[in-house]
C-alpha cells in the first residue's frame, strides 16, 4: 500500500491522488461513501460500500435466495403476524 500526504484546502477539499482514484475505480462526478473507523477516514466508491452492504445482508439468507425476495419474504410474514 502506498501513502500520499495532501492538504485539506478550504471548503474541507481534499484531493484523492490519481492512483488512489485508478485503483478505486473512481471517474469524475463518481459517488464515494466516506466513514471514519479507528480513527481513521476511509473513502470507498459506492459500488464498493453496496457490495460490501450486500456481503452483510446474504450472511443471513439461504443460499440461492435473492435479495429482494428474501426481503419480500420478510415483509409478508410480518405483515401476517400483524
Amino acid at each position: 500500500m502506498s501513502a500520499h500526504r495532501t492538504k485539506v484546502t478550504d471548503g474541507g477539499r481534499v484531493v484523492i491522488p490519481a492512483e488512489f482514484r485508478r485503483q478505486l475505480g473512481l471517474q469524475p462526478g463518481a459517488e464515494v461513501v466516506l466513514d471514519i473507523a479507528d480513527g481513521e477516514l476511509r473513502v470507498r466508491s459506492a459500488r464498493q460500500a453496496i457490495e460490501r452492504a450486500q456481503a452483510l445482508v446474504r450472511k443471513h439468507i439461504a443460499p440461492n435466495t435473492g435479495l429482494a425476495d428474501a426481503l419480500i419474504a420478510d415483509r409478508r410474514r410480518s405483515a401476517r403476524a400483524e
